[in-house]
């Protein structure tokens, strides 16, 4: 798209945002339902194409981004007129009499970059958030999930005019372009790279953002962990979306002491969830492209895996591989993984584990497994993190009560739910002065009881 198409839609979508139209919870109420109508309709394209772009199966895309967003618009439209309702708060003695209230009012025109590990999902569920909280939206899909982002561009055309929601497809040009307008709010999931160009170009125009990045998220297990049932937990964490997974554990990090039979167990899970020949698993999906494919490869030290290792380039498809004796000098610790490969490192007591955690950046995810409260209470207290779980993997991110969202290098914001709305919301914070009484204290003159009052009503 040129750039000066990309202009005219956006001056467009400013000009209907100020008609007011979006400001009425009716009318978002409205764009919602015919977003989830047509996301029904359409249930069969966007398995196709996350097959095409991802090799998902239907039910992994269902349950991970079809069936999320489903879940997403039906919490909206039952909550948004209790989310866009002004909030009485408190109002203090000295502003007598007087009432107070906050007024969540959208920000006007927002951009939305999602990625291409979980196209539709990380797309439509920031647009959901978005369109609740009363704004117009450009959407700018992936360019290495194309088949994905054609759907989204007919969904979204199919439901909404340019002038409310617009899709932006193409490549490096196009997000550049984007990137160069001012708009109200960006919201960007994606690389710690891109997301420095985000943070860059935003500042240029004083623009507020949204940062959903990733990291090496930890995988604690201890000595009293609940062996069999972790691994199998693990397993489904990291192999979801081949490892594509921004919340997937990047690594486990277990007490020396069950080292070998963790490992024998997270084997025994891959073989049983995947089967022996997990690449010829027709439910096992696929790397995104070929650089991708080429990278993880190349993390992979034969000499350290124990299972798992070779790949297939004519499929982009890696095994499921597993290895141990890894230390923070091997290539696979040296960047996120973003693939199919559980590096296992070992601790000798939960001190050292968090004093390493802690060294390291913080990351958008952390999972304990333990039977210890104790322990996973200072595993969550002391550890800095985006989100998690005790005893399970991944789970957090699916519950619209939750906030989701990273902390430093991990990402800055969060949305889901009511935080969704509030991402994209702005609240104003009013006060109503009654005008039958006008309390004097605050005028000069200023008496000799001004001060003792004000040290009486403000202390």
């Amino acid at each position: 798209m040129e750039k000066s198409e990309i202009i005219r839609i956006r001056e467009l979508q400013e000009e209907f945002f100020a008609t007011g139209r979006t400001l009425k919870v009716s009318n978002r109420i409205s764009a919602l339902k015919t977003l989830k109508y047509s996301i029904d309709r359409h249930c069969d394209d966007i398995s196709r194409a996350l097959y095409e772009d991802l090799g998902k199966s239907d039910t992994e895309s269902y349950m991970c981004e079809i069936g999320m967003v489903l879940h997403e618009l039906s919490y909206m439209i039952k909550n948004t007129p209790v989310f866009a309702a002004p909030k009485p708060v408190f109002t203090p003695v000295v502003q007598f009499a007087a009432t107070s209230w906050k007024k969540p009012s959208p920000l006007g025109t927002v951009l939305i970059m999602s990625p291409w590990n979980y196209p539709f999902l990380l797309t439509m569920g920031p647009l959901v958030d978005a369109l609740s909280a009363g704004n117009t939206a450009m959407v700018k899909p992936s360019a290495y999930s194309p088949a994905t982002s054609k759907v989204i561009k007919d969904i979204i055309e199919e439901c909404f005019p340019e002038r409310y929601v617009a899709v932006v497809t193409g490549g490096r040009a196009e997000n550049q372009y984007l990137l160069d307008q001012q708009f109200d709010h960006i919201f960007f999931t994606g690389s710690k790279t891109v997301g420095k160009l985000v943070m860059t170009k935003a500042a240029e125009h004083l623009t507020p953002f949204i940062l959903e990045l990733g990291g090496k998220s930890p995988c604690v297990v201890d000595e009293t962990a609940n062996i069999r049932l972790a691994a199998r937990r693990i397993v489904f964490g990291k192999l979801l979306n081949c490892g594509q997974t921004c919340v997937a554990p990047d690594y486990v990090y277990c007490h020396e002491s069950i080292r070998d039979e963790l490992a024998d167990a997270i084997v025994d899970e891959i073989i049983r969830q995947y089967t022996s020949d997990p690449l010829s698993n027709p439910a096992y999906g696929k790397i995104i492209n070929e650089k991708h494919y080429n990278r993880i490869m190349g993390l992979i030290d034969e000499e350290k895996t124990i299972f798992g290792g070779d790949g297939d380039p004519e499929t982009r498809q890696i095994e499921p591989t597993v290895m141990t004796d890894i230390t923070w000098d091997d290539p696979v610790m040296q960047e996120e993984i973003f693939g199919p490969l559980v590096p296992i490192m070992t601790f000798s007591d939960t001190d050292e584990a968090v004093r390493v955690i802690n060294a390291h950046p913080h990351p958008l995810a952390l999972y304990v497994f333990t039977e210890k409260k104790k322990t996973a209470r200072r595993f969550m207290n002391e550890c800095q993190f985006g989100g998690g779980c005790i005893n399970d993997t991944i789970i957090h991110l699916a519950s619209t009560s939750l906030p989701f969202g990273g902390v430093g290098e991990s990402g800055m914001g969060s949305y889901h739910g009511l935080n969704g709305f509030k991402a994209f919301s702005h609240y104003k914070g009013i006060v109503d002065k009654k005008t039958w009484m006008d309390m004097p204290i605050r005028y000069q003159p200023y008496g000799k009881l001004t001060l003792k009052l004000l040290k009486m009503f403000m202390h």
